[in-house]
């Protein structure tokens, strides 16, 4: 004989109409005294209906899960494929990219180093000014020196022409 769990699962799994029908053989076994042959024959056939159900639910289950892998690669596939196109794509957009960004690294290298130099640069040219400065006043004083040595030796050479002559006439004098 079936459990009581047995009876309310195969109940359950049953179409209404069958519930009816076996309802009516429950009652009427019930009340009459029970063949246990045919209470067997209806507890293996009960049990062969409720593993076939199962049989068919694992089998949907199996077929659904199959499909869903199915997909899954297919999904897999296509995002492999659309990273390659993005790929493509981002090498189009610029494909000198790698020597565009070799030659920024390199400007922005001698950007650093020109940086100091014109440093420098500046520094020297602030040096260069101030002894180009200091030379030009030298040379002014330089020049004033020159010219006043100049008239200095002129103005000798006059007093020395004019010591010369008078020193002339006093010979001449004399004789």
């Amino acid at each position: 004989m079936a459990t009581p769990k047995q009876q309310q699962m195969l109940e359950q799994q049953q179409s209404p109409m069958q519930r009816v029908k076996n309802s009516g053989v429950m009652m009427m076994m019930s009340e009459s005294p029970v063949n246990d042959e045919k209470e067997e024959e209806m507890a293996e056939s009960a049990l062969a209906l409720f593993r076939a159900k199962e049989e068919e639910i694992e089998r949907k289950k199996m077929e659904v899960r199959d499909r869903v892998q199915a997909y899954m690669g297919r999904v897999e596939e296509a995002t492999r494929r659309l990273a390659d196109i993005r790929e493509e794509l981002d090498d189009l957009v610029d494909p000198m990219r790698k020597d565009v960004a070799i030659l920024r690294k390199r400007i922005d290298t001698i950007n650093r180093e020109m940086k100091p130099l014109g440093q420098t640069c500046q520094k020297k040219e602030k040096e260069y000014k101030e002894a180009l400065e200091a030379f030009n006043d030298k040379n002014k004083e330089k020049a004033q020196l020159v010219s006043k040595l100049m008239e200095l030796v002129s103005e000798s050479e006059k007093l020395r022409m004019k010591k010369l002559e008078e020193l002339s006439k006093n010979i001449e004098t004399l004789h």
